[in-house]
């Protein structure tokens, strides 16, 4: 009973800093790692049950990220002291130090005292525990071939004791020969392991994330290269990485130092050209490397990675491990999996909307709306066909051969006149199968691809969008499918329709001034025929919603009414169906504007706050000064009163003394004032009581 308790409990890996970028896909990683059947070299007592989780990951955050519980972590300590990340690292069977992404001198010096204090404390271990140090390719930077003639040949891990750091490496160099020193220790319940981490991709992407970001954006016609880019970059997937690490824990490899790169012998150019070639335009800019820093675009630190030159052979992960790759052959090999992961971890989504709805309703308005909200593409087709033939003539007109081969402009002069007629016999108008081609092209561009677009209105009938959004590689169609085959990449998968009554359209078409009405072909002897002509197709047999219902892509009808002129309960319903945008948001640029605007919308809000908080006070005061005038006002009024009845009330007792007591008491004054007695209250008692009438 006992040994099945000890092969059900996953072993416990601790990985500091999860919270970045390479720790986080490493622990990920290692989260999902089922239990290997034993094998000889593996203590069968140290594993989990096949299917049963291998690991169980706990580790370290950072305080602005201790409120972001990651799924894939058992436990998560934010700022431990020494004595409690000590305690910690104790209760594991595992622990791994990550230093391969810009790690600071801070972070070095916690992975050495770590390595140091499990060392002092593994006499009293009850089971050997595993100590993997995660470095990178920077430690080798300086290294030169044994034979400084032979220029091409590739470095193995064989020859890790004689490799020589990147200047600025150093410590980590330190670090890695302290762990391999500890190692080698004999009888030592702590083993040690350094892996040397080629630059690593991939998931969201790190180092090389500016350029995806450059790349998807289309912002600019071609993709900045930071230097010639003639230099080779050892490199390995992130997953990759943790693959190597798992390998690691699970066979306990006799060589404690690990090369972990894949098998691609790719410069910085080769990598670059095919991210923007896969995600982006096309063609890549080369400027000088001091235009990164200036342009904001890298750190002096990511410059050192990207500037490393070497090729490297790692032996071990080929032969002694069995790594089910996710990219082993390379970036450049993989980009189209690699962009596609990038897309789904960022959630750069493309949103693709469809609008539909009679003339006049108001549908390039909301268009303009949508693609302002989601930062996506407004698709008019009469701005496609210019763009094209545009471009055709830009091309025709290119004098430099250098720039433009021969065939090309060839090409293009063709297409131009083909174009040109077929407009010319048609009374300026282009056939549908061009006009069809030419929006089909558009919807498959990188730009819309990448962040989406709203169709707005062209589309009519069902065969109309049978012939643009069907899939074409469709050959084997033996087997009749339950819906329609379609390119999800360039179908609309929201449709929305605009309903209003013809009343409502005629009314607004009306409304218009001439020169509008021309313009849009808004004339009353235009708009009829055409508001005529939609509901006819709206009630034909097989109707454009009919193709997307068979797609079950399911449209949305939305009622546009008189109350609602600034389409404001339309886009509210539209946004709350499609969600939340999915792109970078805005650019720095961009977010600094609509941050000075919020600004001073605020500084406005708190002015006329305060100017109504000091017109309800100024108020308040002139009506307390009133009621304070009245109030003083009755309070004299009431003191009057009070003095006449008070007047009233003492008249009697007045008129009493005046005729009884002062003749009297004036007489005894008067007398005293004469004769000044010693006692001149005792002389007018007296004299009272002597010359007292009714005595």
């Amino acid at each position: 009973m006992g040994d099945t308790n000890k092969r059900t409990r996953p072993k416990r890996i601790f990985v500091n800093d999860v919270d970045r970028y390479s720790s986080k896909y490493i622990a990920k990683f290692l989260s999902t790692c089922e239990a290997v059947e034993p094998s000889e070299e593996v203590e069968a007592e140290e594993t989990s049950p096949r299917g049963e989780p291998a690991f169980q990951i706990v580790g370290t955050v950072s305080p602005s990220t201790k409120d972001e519980k990651q799924s894939f972590l058992l436990e998560q300590y934010t700022s431990p002291t020494r004595d409690e990340l000590l305690g910690h690292l104790l209760e594991c069977n595992v622990v791994v130090y990550n230093i391969s992404e810009n790690a600071t001198q801070q972070q070095i010096e916690e992975a050495t005292w770590a390595i140091t204090a499990l060392h002092d404390k593994m006499d009293n271990f009850k089971s050997r525990k595993m100590f993997i140090l995660v470095s990178n390719v920077m430690t080798w930077a300086m290294t030169k071939p044994q034979n400084p003639e032979e220029t091409d040949v590739m470095l193995t891990e064989e020859e890790f004791r004689r490799k020589r750091p990147h200047p600025s490496f150093k410590n980590h160099n330190n670090l890695e020969k302290l762990v391999l020193k500890l190692a080698r220790v004999k009888k030592n319940k702590l083993t040690g392991y350094v892996v040397g981490s080629g630059v690593q991709y991939g998931k969201g992407e790190n180092l090389f994330h500016y350029f995806f970001k450059v790349a998807w954006l289309m912002q600019s016609p071609k993709v900045p290269l930071f230097g010639q880019g003639k230099n080779y970059i050892p490199m390995i997937h992130v997953y990759d990485l943790g693959g190597v690490i798992q390998n690691i824990i699970e066979l306990k490899p006799k060589s404690k130092y690990v090369l972990a790169v894949d098998d691609s012998k790719n410069t910085l150019e080769d990598i670059v050209k095919m991210i923007s070639a896969t995600l982006g335009p096309g063609e890549i800019d080369k400027l000088y490397e001091q235009d990164a820093i200036s342009m904001k675009a890298l750190k002096p630190e990511e410059l050192e990675y990207l500037n490393i030159n070497l090729r490297l052979d790692a032996f071990i992960i080929k032969d002694s491990f069995s790594l089910r790759w996710k990219s082993e052959a390379g970036m450049v090999e993989n980009m189209a999996s690699i962009v596609e992961e990038y897309k789904d971890t960022r959630q750069l989504l493309p949103i693709r909307v469809c609008l539909i709805g009679p003339p006049a309703v108001g549908k390039t308005t909301v268009a303009e709306k949508i693609c302002s909200h989601y930062q996506i593409h407004h698709i008019k087709i009469r701005e496609v066909i210019e763009e094209k033939i545009a471009q055709l003539v830009g091309i025709v007109n290119e004098g430099n051969p250098e720039n433009v081969s021969k065939e090309k402009v060839e090409a293009a002069r063709k297409e131009l006149e083909l174009f040109n007629t077929r407009s010319e016999m048609n009374e300026g108008r282009l056939d549908d199968h061009l006009v069809f081609d030419l929006l089909q092209k558009k919807l498959n561009s990188k730009s819309c691809t990448n962040h989406g677009f709203v169709l707005d209105g062209f589309i009519r009938t069902y065969e109309q969008a049978k012939l643009i959004f069907s899939d074409e590689d469709m050959d084997n169609q033996d087997l009749m499918p339950k819906k329609p085959l379609y390119n999800k990449n360039i179908t609309p998968e929201h449709v929305f329709v605009l309903n209003a009554t013809d009343d409502f359209l005629m009314n607004r078409a009306l409304g218009l001034p001439q020169s509008v009405a021309e313009e849009m072909h808004y004339t009353q002897e235009e708009f009829v025929p055409r508001l005529t002509s939609y509901r006819q197709l709206s009630t034909a047999e097989e109707t454009l919603l009919d193709y997307f219902n068979e797609l079950e892509i399911h449209p949305e009808h939305i009622e546009v009414t008189t109350e609602d002129s600034e389409y404001t309960d339309v886009i509210k319903k539209i946004t709350e169906i499609v969600g939340i945008p999915k792109n970078y948001g805005l650019s720095p640029e961009e977010q600094e504007e609509e941050d000075r605007k919020k600004e001073e919308e605020w500084k406005q809000k708190v002015a006329a706050e305060a100017a109504e908080k000091k017109r309800r006070n100024e108020a308040a005061l002139a009506e307390m000064a009133t009621q304070y005038e009245e109030w003083q006002k009755n309070l004299s009024e009431v003191k009057r009163q009070e003095c006449d009845l008070l007047e009233a009330h003492a008249l009697p007792l007045r008129n009493y003394l005046m005729k009884n007591v002062m003749p009297s008491l004036t007489e005894a004054m008067l007398e005293c004032s004469k004769i000044k007695p010693e006692d001149p209250v005792d002389f007018l008692a007296e004299h009272l009581l002597r010359n007292n009438p009714k005595k």
